[in-house]
């Protein structure tokens, strides 16, 4: 993804450990009366980042790509899912033909009540907000890429034991992280990035795809990452952006999930939107002391389970759950 500005505000705080934090565990009440989700296991999370991120750098064209898409397809057929694999042949910003695969997996697929989940799972084949000498190197994308997708993993495991009221579709974007990099000193060109959520919202999975609202996960795993209002989101999705982060207080994780204006940024969520209708909110770390407004990790050699932070997966895990398990 690419920032596209930031706005800075004086507020910033880490995110801790919340009072609330697994109050649905064990069958207890959550707060304020809401319906009972399942209870968000970040450690379950973190093993299935693990996973994908132990396949090498998960870059289009390459063998690790295609072994970690198998297991993604896989897990979402055995979490009880309808899968669909969506093929493509996109065309990167250099003119390369990347072979890109939208991984989808459907929950009461029957129902027009649907919410889509969605992140992105390829890595970034360059290293270009790092020192000079990495610029070309493939990064693990730990945080930016496999962050969102260990969340939707848990929550796919969940969602085959105990469905919500509604219909659920987690979607995987590939190539998205293949957009001009900075080093490039050829001519610039508009929607290089978010490849697979470009054709996905051109070609859906089934005609005619709608949902309520989309949620979108992307760096949703590093060191005491924050969540701020995205831009765009807040100006096509205010409704369930308001949503979200109000959920999130009432769970107690107010220190992960601010309510102030932060960054904006070319992501998935606007493809979502420009192509589908749908508003769609774009659940992302964001750093006001940060020139870029990104984790230190971003697109760097330093993007490793390392920097992976158990207690911001379960924030942010928790909260998405109790979204869709109260949404009617």
């Amino acid at each position: 993804m690419l920032c596209l500005g930031a706005v800075i505000v004086s507020l910033f705080t880490s995110c801790g450990s919340s009072k609330n934090k697994n109050a649905s565990e064990n069958g207890q009440e959550t707060p304020d009366s809401l319906v009972q989700a399942p209870a968000f296991h970040a450690d379950s999370a973190y093993r299935y980042i693990e996973r994908q991120v132990a396949f090498g750098p998960r870059v289009p064209n390459t063998e690790a790509h295609w072994a970690c898409g198998e297991y993604l397809a896989g897990q979402l057929k055995a979490f009880g899912a309808k899968v669909y694999d969506q093929y493509a042949d996109v065309i990167s910003y250099d003119g390369k033909i990347l072979k890109a695969r939208n991984i989808v997996g459907s929950y009461n697929p029957d129902t027009k009540k649907r919410v889509l989940l969605c992140a992105h799972w390829d890595s970034r084949p360059y290293a270009d907000a790092d020192k000079e000498e990495h610029h070309h190197t493939p990064i693990d994308g730990a945080n930016d890429g496999a962050s969102g997708v260990g969340v939707l993993l848990e929550i796919a495991r969940h969602l085959q034991q105990q469905a919500p009221a509604i219909g659920i579709d987690i979607v995987f974007f590939d190539a998205e992280d293949y957009g001009i990099p900075e080093f490039y000193e050829g001519d610039y060109k508009q929607d290089t990035w978010c490849l697979g959520s470009q054709y996905w919202g051109r070609f859906p999975h089934v005609p005619d795809y709608k949902a309520r609202f989309g949620i979108l996960l992307d760096m949703v795993g590093g060191k005491d990452a924050v969540f701020y209002y995205e831009g765009y989101s807040a100006r096509t999705a205010n409704q369930p952006m308001k949503k979200i982060w109000d959920m999130a207080h009432r769970l107690g994780h107010e220190q992960c999930f601010v309510k102030e204006v932060g960054g904006e940024v070319v992501d998935d969520h606007i493809y979502v939107n420009r192509f589908r209708q749908i508003p769609c909110v774009d659940i992302i770390g964001y750093d006001p002391h940060s020139e870029k407004g990104f984790h230190p990790t971003w697109h760097t050699v330093g993007d490793t389970m390392d920097c992976i932070d158990k207690t911001v997966l379960q924030a942010v895990g928790e909260t998405v759950m109790a979204v869709i398990y109260n949404e009617k």
